[in-house]
């Protein structure tokens, strides 16, 4: 039987596994599952339990919930997760041997992290407080209230997919009794704190805070050390920049955590550093590497993908991803300095936890022709295990495209890597059309991981190019520096120069017949793009940038983004200007479908606006289509059915022209 075509609804049967957490005695492994439920018009996440010996995957919560970051306890009797059952995120426990979850918290404004106290008797958390008032509160809801003016005094005011951000609320740590409920408050004042890590002793704790008055301008999160018996605080990283992702060695002589200073503002590459407790030193772990720690991969399909920033073995060993040449891949340390892959190329590791002795470790892994699973990898020998088949039926039943990858030579003569699919039904001396599809960051990437975007395209009928111009992550900190202060400089030309190649390489290219599109940053390229070339017979720009003068004012990131990457600011609006591609509507011959959330505060709506207004009033070929309810993650994280008219929209406007 012949397999069927990807299709715009098959988001809705698409599973995504994500978030495995091992148990401490290495036999069990909790993840969390998520789906779309198409007539909720939301997503339901599950916690799941797989025993390591048997193989058996067992469904553990029910219901309309969204849960996140599963954890065992220290004795392995007893998980924690965060669920939504009650709207907000809250705490939740039950036995590992099985039964009913009891929430442990019920506040305000929910639980943003938490951490298992080694006894088991307690769990830290943090969480939003409003000042004056205690964890538990809860605000009287008043139907009949009326609107009241929002008084602002900071540049920082507001942020994308939260809108206006509450005023005197700060994030807070405290702790709560598992069996009584009872909470208390460790830390004060009107500061923002993150819970980092528990020592196995339980008596020390590491956070970040910023103790700044004013945060505008302050980018950066110092860790500090907390003795909870003398109350001692010792700061463990204070340069310029932001430090996260703590953990302990299991003698808690140690701590580990990544961490990427301003050098190269937010182009900087994170990496994992050691503080000894004792000697109160530190030292950088994976300076020899010149990729970043973490993930930085652009994709559609997998929701909530969590992964701590790294873990320890008992033997002081250390594992974390890294993101190089479009892998992401786990990675292995220790303390004299040996650094090196512990898992192969072409792959997409998205989550993972690696057992205490550190035999092997359970990752959720990707690729461009599989969705995701989890997997059981043997460290020694690299054998793999598969623990879950969530997408098998669509697998077998769907025909998804291999890309192949490519590199061509960009500006500069640099290199400049991607990926090239030819479309479903492709026969040799064909001849087909062509979209290219730019990233967002611009300082992410295109990987070896499943997009279910790309395979879409190419199901229509499309050959896609998608590429990693200077900006994108894993290649070298000189590649990802290098967009900077150049937006529309040799960025564009390493897609323009890629798309050549790619034309002269192959024939079935149909030169005649070429499409552009992409969101954010690749909004910005595609606005670009039209207004310096007529090149594409087609092009959608997606929750775009047009116009950085205005930019600077209404993003809630404008006012000091604009000068990490545009190297300008309202001091200097003729070079902002020159960077727009507003300043350029009226060289635009491409057909341009313009697609923009109402409720983005990261590239506000009104750059759009001011494009189509623009272009439209010019008599330029031109579409708009606004999605309410919707911020700058539709495409990840939208509203279903928002989700599928942007997909339809997309592939229908490069039907319609190509």
């Amino acid at each position: 039987m012949a397999k069927k075509a990807v299709d715009i609804k098959d988001l809705t049967v698409l599973e995504s596994v994500t978030d495995p957490k091992i148990s401490p005695d290495g036999t069990q492994v909790l993840f969390v599952r998520t789906m779309m439920d198409e007539e909720e018009n939301t997503y339901i996440g599950h916690l799941f339990h797989g025993d390591l010996a048997t193989g058996k995957i067992t469904q553990w919560t029910h219901g309309k919930e969204r849960v996140s970051s599963p954890q065992w306890s220290e004795d392995g009797s007893q998980v924690a997760f965060l669920s939504t059952r009650d709207e907000k995120k809250q705490l939740y426990a039950m036995p590992a041997s099985g039964g009913e979850a009891r929430a442990l918290t019920d506040f305000e404004r929910g639980v943003n992290a938490f951490r298992w106290s080694p006894d088991g008797k307690k769990i830290w958390f943090d969480a939003l407080v409003k000042s004056g008032q205690a964890f538990s509160e809860k605000e009287e809801k008043d139907e009949k209230k009326k609107p009241e003016p929002v008084f602002v005094n900071k540049l920082k005011y507001k942020m994308d997919g939260m809108g206006l951000l509450p005023q005197d609320v700060h994030r807070h740590i405290g702790w709560v009794d598992v069996e009584t409920k009872e909470t208390e408050q460790l830390t004060e004042g009107d500061f923002n704190y993150t819970l980092e890590a528990v020592s196995h002793d339980g008596k020390k704790l590491v956070y970040g805070v910023t103790r700044e008055e004013n945060l505008d301008f302050v980018l950066r999160q110092p860790l500090y050390l907390y003795n909870t018996d003398s109350k001692e605080e010792t700061l463990i990283g204070d340069e310029e920049g932001y430090f996260d992702g703590a953990a302990f060695s299991f003698d808690d002589t140690k701590i580990a955590f990544i961490g990427s200073t301003r050098r190269f503002e937010n182009a900087t590459h994170t990496e994992v550093y050691v503080y000894d407790i004792s000697a109160e030193t530190r030292f950088g772990l994976t300076e020899g590497i010149d990729a970043p720690v973490g993930d930085y991969v652009v994709a559609d399909h997998q929701q909530a993908a969590a992964a701590p920033a790294l873990v320890w073995t008992k033997d002081d060993h250390l594992y974390f991803q890294v993101s190089a040449m479009g892998d992401v891949r786990l990675y292995f340390a220790s303390l004299d300095g040996a650094v090196y892959p512990a898992s192969p190329e072409m792959e997409h590791v998205y989550g993972y936890d690696v057992s205490r002795d550190g035999t092997f470790a359970v990752a959720a892994i990707s690729n461009p022709v599989n969705p995701g699973e989890l997997y059981k990898l043997i460290i020694a020998t690299g054998e793999r295990e598969a623990l879950t088949a969530f997408n098998k039926t669509y697998l077998e039943e769907t025909e998804l495209i291999q890309p192949e990858s490519v590199i061509a030579k960009g500006a500069n003569d640099w290199d400049v890597h991607g990926w090239l699919m030819k479309p479903r039904g492709f026969a040799e001396g064909g001849k087909y059309p062509l979209v290219v599809n730019i990233h967002g960051g611009p300082h992410a990437m295109y990987a070896n991981t499943f997009v279910h975007e790309m395979q879409l395209l190419a199901a229509r009928g499309f050959g896609v190019l998608y590429v990693n111009p200077r900006g994108s992550h894993g290649y070298s900190q000189q590649f990802v520096d290098a967009v900077r202060g150049d937006y529309g400089g040799a960025d564009y030309e390493d897609i323009m120069a890629s798309l050549q190649a790619m034309i002269d390489e192959h024939s079935w290219i149909d030169a005649e017949r070429l499409g552009v599109t992409g969101g954010s940053y690749g909004g910005f390229m595609t606005n670009w793009i039209v207004g310096h070339t007529d090149r594409f017979k087609a092009a959608v720009t997606q929750r775009s940038i047009s116009n950085w003068v205005s930019f600077f004012g209404v993003s809630d990131i404008g006012y000091y983004f604009s000068d990490w990457q545009i190297g300008a600011d309202m001091g200097d609006v003729e070079k902002l200007w020159a960077h727009s591609p507003l300043k350029y509507a009226k060289d635009v011959n491409t057909p341009l479908l313009i697609l923009h959330s109402e409720n983005d505060y990261r590239c506000p709506i009104e750059q759009s606006e001011q494009l189509y207004v623009t272009l439209k009033s010019m008599g330029k070929e031109t579409e708009f289509v606004r999605f309410p309810e919707a911020d700058h993650n539709l495409s990840r994280t939208g509203k279903p059915n928002l989700r599928f008219v942007r997909l339809e929209q997309i592939t229908g406007w490069m039907e319609k022209h190509l």
